[in-house]
């Protein structure tokens, strides 16, 4: 068992998420940055569906019950095991008392801690990751215990590597396909939105980001459709909000970009005042 003693801002258990439930509408949840996390369960053998803990711009501390092997990734948080400096995307032996502590990141913005054979809780329509009201808690609190698998036998050497890309830290562009609506705007707002350096503004969370500056929009609302993790709406004040893992499911603004997996992880690694261009990807 996993022993919090100290939260952190804001962290979860997540998996890649709730999938097949948003025609009731369900978000779909799940890790904001599914190639660290997905990354960090490879590294231990695991089904890239098992649940991992996913910090937010400062980590928490952790007491270890019981042996087993874990894996950081994602944001550099200055991961300290019974106070030692450890480093990130390797296999770590974990022993009973251990004490796992992170600090403010210094790259990035969610770090990911994975662990052999998973996290384990109450699965809610086929997922562990955490979402009030969808489940009895919205994120990890002080004194919480997380049930996992005892593991007894040690890491052995290897010479084996498996580079982390962390091109996700330093790449400014967003791949994005064209939205249902894009051929809306006309080709002023076109370069506008394609050529303009865009940042990341102070309202971001895992159900949205919003960008800076606003984009002059005369559209008029839609009719209420579907959305997904990674459609870029339009506001009629002029406001792109990119929709992230807990966003709603419907939507009535314009639909005017899609991002790409990839470049939802990327952006979820963004924090406020951090530059982005828009690369507009062939259908």
């Amino acid at each position: 068992m996993l022993k919090v003693l100290n939260p952190g801002f804001y962290t979860t258990m997540q998996d890649l998420g709730r999938l097949g439930f948003r025609a009731f509408g369900v978000p779909v949840s799940g890790v904001m940055d599914s190639y660290s996390s997905q990354f960090a369960n490879a590294l231990l053998g695991n089904n890239k569906f098992d649940a991992v803990l996913e910090m937010t711009m400062i980590g928490g501390t952790f007491r270890f019950m019981n042996p087993t092997q874990i894996v950081i990734s994602g944001a550099y948080m200055r991961s300290r095991l019974n106070n030692k400096p450890i480093g990130q995307n390797c296999a770590i032996q974990i022993e009973t008392d251990d004490v796992l502590s992170f600090g403010h990141t210094t790259k990035g913005f969610r770090t990911y801690l994975a662990i052999k054979g998973g996290f384990e809780s109450e699965t809610v329509f086929n997922s562990l990751s955490q979402y009030r009201p969808i489940t009895a808690k919205g994120v990890i609190e002080t004194n919480d215990v997380i049930t996992y698998l005892s593991i007894d036998q040690r890491l052995q050497e290897s010479n084996a590597t498996v580079k982390y890309n962390d091109s996700i830290f330093n790449n400014q562009i967003l791949e994005a396909y064209k939205g249902p609506e894009f051929g809306c705007l006309n080709l002023h707002q076109k370069e506008q939105l394609l050529n303009s350096e865009l940042k990341v503004s102070k309202y971001n969370n895992r159900m949205a980001y919003q960008l800076e500056p606003l984009l002059k929009n005369r559209l008029e609302p839609i009719l209420t459709a579907p959305v997904l993790p990674g459609t870029v709406q339009l506001t009629p004040q002029g406001n792109l909000i990119v929709l992230m893992r807990d966003a709603q499911t419907t939507g009535g603004y314009p639909r005017i970009l899609q991002l790409s997996e990839e470049s939802i992880s990327l952006l979820s690694q963004k924090t406020v005042g951090n530059t982005l261009k828009i690369g507009l990807k062939d259908t």
